[in-house]
């Protein structure tokens, strides 16, 4: 990693200013056009503003969607010479640069001016787009000034990388035919019961497919110590291991089933993670994994000492937890620590067999099979039962005679069916080395619908040359993924390393991601020396992102300060103390003039501290605002929380968005809103506020003189919004409006989102609803008492449908439009059901609350009715809407009883 973090640093040196703007303000772009967006265009033209920098000069123009920016360049500067009385006089508009007014973006290259995304938005919102005209110069300085600072570091940096060592004589694993075999010697601090006695469970691994029966220890009695000196033999032989095999043990006490009654000592009794048999009960009381072959590709020997993990996941395979990390503990001084030995079958170091040896033994293997004969063979017959299996969900099971099928017809397989790549996977025999020589034989490469190879099977096949906008949408999951990865140098991390030194957008988003888990003891090594080799060659993003954390660390310690003081002073005086503190040099100067971390774009440069204040909610949230540099534009506002976990946020923002290109690509714009949300730290991060936006609570309570009453005013929204848009502005309002509630009744439905209270849906006033905070999700829904509180699948209301039906009672032909248009959606979603599920299955290894195990993902499997046919999951739809409708009510009796307490504790 430090290699091509060196590399890339030289690569900057001598850039054009052009290709360092791509690099470090790469534009964003949506190659995707919808077909409602020419409903928003001027007699099918776009509208924009272009300023003149350093001066005074605006001009708007109507021009084609299509024509690219160095065309619009030429009008503006043309313009204004004739303005000017100038006509001529010779300017090249290859000098300029479009810029978006107040933010660092760019709009330039040859693509047409709709592709841009702020563009884009600014159709669909019916803002006028205000871009400003900069002289090519101004970028030049800033490049060279970057150029400065990129001389200097490489300077500094030796770069006499150490000499390779002299390679060794090795032997193959292959010409080892020996049974695999560990010594255990010995345990230290157990720390069980004095009664219990204690043994070993051991197995071998490929993901999570045990490789051959896992072998136990003898029981031995002890308190803290206990010394076994036995030999673990396991049924497969040295030859047959794959490359990523690991080896997982767990400690477990055993206890008679009376004694356990009185024992005092707390120990995990989770019904997943105990045994029963004989009269006795096993408990676990430690576990770790680590891997058969290094990093080199040699088999471990000599003695090794494995300080374990004492928390157990929720679900174990065979009582062991191949799903965990493969580093030890780092916290040693209390961890149980395991020691065993490898048997030396050799000599000489014994390494797995490089790639070219790996292809050998292919082509040997289909010179002699049978089976390769029967490629392109299967018929009509196997062709639809490959097919049915195929198209099945990622976690469903396979017996043992369709992975057989898939196996014998797996040349047909990856001719007929891409998508059949993780399933072949799963048809593999790990523990026969011909299979694995055969699936290695070819470059796999990966798309979106294989990403769920991602993780243990990482290392059979190469990650593709996929799109920035493609790897910034997946970036999240990929993140996870790099917690499967054994060895901290690996091809994924040196990837997203590649992949995040090339965009400076890629790079602030991965940085992030990184540094907000990087407290976790079992990815804190690996996820810090990725960080380290990003900064190492982005020295000039570098000292942006110092910013960022700076700034960061003063909102930490102000939200501090209020939370302290919060129980001994009124709102009003808190208020006050925050704007004196936010006054200060050391916070004004940090939290001044930096990048935003929820979008690099984004100029957070002057504080609005009259603006800023903290929120009621327990974490107390600072809501910190800016002024904003836009042409008429509102204030910026993000929202910072300290104590609350924005992960199972981020996941649900990104699924929104996912949803909302699905929706577009297939000709469907209902208006998602997913805003900006980051986790930046433990427990820590910054939300996005949507400006121009109010609860539904605050609209119904400002329309009421009584609480209790503000819920049930069906008349509140539409007055509302009656208020901001007036005329025609109020049709497309409520066009905003049912669009974007059909969207978020479909999504919501989905995602299984629990907790909709009228303070979690949010309406803009141009109509465009939407939903926020997403604490509970795959239906997790709130209970009391062991009753459910949310008993509709989805949030509808009889107030959204006098909206939809623009107050008019019995508007048949607009709500039948909106539910149109909820059908459609859900039909869209359900063809990449696979997809959805791919990506949660990729967020296990997060920890998120409510996203432990592959149980909590069936409600995804069942809301989008995968497994059965499109007429039965429309019908299955169908009637979620139509208990939507009926059993709205008690929506709106649990929005009062939470508009009353609202009520009351303001």
């Amino acid at each position: 990693m430090r290699r091509i973090s060196e590399e890339k640093i030289q690569s900057l040196v001598g850039l054009s200013w052009m290709d360092w703007l791509k690099h470090t303000y790469p534009p964003e772009q949506e190659p995707v056009i919808p077909e409602s967006i020419q409903d928003k265009l001027y007699s099918g033209n776009l509208v924009v503003a272009v300023h003149f920098d350093n001066c005074q000069d605006v001009f708007s123009f109507q021009v084609s969607p299509n024509m690219n920016p160095i065309k619009l360049n030429e009008l503006a500067i043309r313009k204004r010479l004739t303005i000017h009385g100038k006509e001529d006089e010779e300017v090249d508009p290859a000098d300029y640069v479009l810029q978006v007014s107040g933010r660092l973006e760019y709009v330039f290259g040859d693509h047409p001016l709709i592709q841009f995304q702020y563009i884009r938005t600014c159709v669909m919102n019916r803002t006028l787009p205000q871009l400003t005209l900069v002289e090519c110069c101004t970028i030049k300085k800033m490049c060279e000034q970057e150029m400065i600072a990129i001389e200097a570091a490489i300077n500094r940096k030796s770069s006499n990388l150490p000499l390779p060592l002299p390679p060794k004589k090795t032997r193959s694993v292959w010409d080892i035919c020996n049974p695999f075999k560990i010594v255990l010697l010995k345990g230290n601090k157990l720390n069980t019961e004095e009664n219990a006695k204690v043994h070993v469970r051991a197995g071998l691994f490929h993901g999570t497919e045990l490789l051959c029966k896992t072998v136990v220890s003898t029981e031995i009695s002890g308190r803290s110590d206990h010394v076994w000196n036995e030999v673990l033999e396991f049924e497969i032989n040295v030859c047959d291991l794959p490359r990523m095999a690991r080896l997982c043990f767990a400690v477990y006490a055993v206890m008679d089933k009376m004694k356990t009654k009185k024992s005092t000592k707390a120990m995990n009794t989770s019904k997943y993670q105990t045994i029963r048999k004989a009269g006795k009960v096993h408990y676990p009381v430690a576990w770790v994994n680590t891997m058969v072959f290094d990093y080199k590709g040699h088999l471990r020997n000599g003695e090794l000492v494995l300080h374990s993990w004492s928390s157990f996941p929720d679900e174990l395979e065979e009582m062991l937890n191949p799903m965990g990390t493969v580093q030890t503990n780092p916290y040693t001084e209390n961890a149980t620590a395991l020691h065993i030995r490898f048997q030396e079958y050799s000599k000489q170091p014994i390494n797995y067999p490089p790639f070219d040896k790996i292809l050998e033994k292919a082509a040997e293997i289909a010179r002699n099979s049978d089976n390769a004969a029967m490629a392109g063979r299967g018929g009509k017959k196997f062709y639809v039962v490959l097919k049915d299996i195929m198209e099945r969900d990622p976690l469903s099971q396979l017996c043992e005679n369709e992975m057989d099928l898939i196996w014998t017809l797996r040349y047909d397989c990856r001719e007929n069916f891409p998508q059949s790549l993780p399933k072949l996977l799963l048809s593999l025999k790990w523990n026969k080395l011909e299979d694995v020589a055969q699936v290695r034989e070819k470059t796999m490469m990966v798309g979106k619908s294989n990403l769920s190879l991602f993780g243990f099977y990482s290392n059979c096949f190469y990650v593709p040359h996929s799109s920035d906008e493609e790897l910034s949408q997946y970036l999240l999951q990929l993140v996870q993924v790099l917690k499967y990865e054994p060895f901290l140098d690996c091809a994924l991390s040196r990837f997203l390393l590649e992949r995040a030194l090339g965009n400076r957008r890629i790079g602030q988003m991965l940085f992030w991601h990184l540094r907000s888990e990087v407290h976790i003891p079992a990815v804190s090594v690996q996820f810090g020396l990725i960080l380290e080799a990003y900064c190492r060659g982005s020295v000039a993003h570098m000292k942006v992102l110092a910013k960022q954390v700076e700034a960061l660390n003063k909102m930490k310690t102000l939200n501090s300060l209020i939370k302290l003081n919060a129980m001994k002073q009124s709102k009003a005086k808190g208020k006050d103390a925050m704007h004196t503190c936010l006054k200060q040099n050391a916070y004004r100067e940090a939290l001044s003039d930096l990048q935003s971390p929820l979008n690099p774009s984004v100029i957070l440069s002057e504080l609005h501290v009259e603006k800023c204040r903290y929120m009621d909610s327990k974490m107390k949230p600072l809501w910190i605002v800016y002024n904003n540099k836009m042409f008429g534009g509102d204030l910026v506002g993000i929202i910072f929380k300290n104590g609350d976990d924005l992960r199972q946020d981020m996941l649900t923002l990104q699924i929104l968005r996912l949803m909302d290109i699905l929706w577009k690509e297939a000709g469907l714009d209902l208006r998602i809103l997913p805003y900006g949300c980051l986790a930046t730290g433990d427990h820590s991060g910054l939300i996005e506020a949507v400006s121009s936006s109010e609860t539904i609570a605050d609209i119904q309570l400002n329309s009421s003189n009584v609480a209790a009453a503000a819920a049930f005013n069906k008349d509140a929204l539409l007055n509302w919004l009656k208020e901001y848009n007036l005329g025609e502005d109020l049709d497309r309002a409520i066009e905003e409006f049912t669009l974007s509630c059909a969207g978020y009744c479909v999504a919501t439905y989905v995602l299984g989102i629990g907790d909709r209270h009228s303070d979690n849906i949010m309406v803009r006033k141009n109509g465009q609803l939407f939903h926020i905070d997403f604490g509970h999700i795959l239906g997790n829904f709130k209970s009391k008492f062991g009753i459910k509180r949310e008993r509709v699948p989805f949030i509808l209301t009889y107030d959204f449908i006098h909206v939809i039906q623009q107050g008019k009672t019995g508007n048949t032909e607009k709500f039948g439009r909106f539910r149109q248009y909820c059908e459609e959606a859900y039909l869209i979603l359900r063809k990449h059901g696979n997809l959805f599920i791919t990506l949660f299955a990729l967020m296990l290894t997060a920890g998120l609350p409510e996203l432990t195990s592959v149980k909590d993902i069936q409600y995804l499997k069942d809301s989008l009715a995968l497994g059965k046919s499109e007429e039965e999951a429309l019908k299955q739809f169908k009637q979620k809407f139509d208990e939507a409708l009926r059993e709205s009510w008690t929506t709106k009796v649990n929005w009062m009883a939470h508009t009353v307490r609202k009520d009351y504790r303001s």
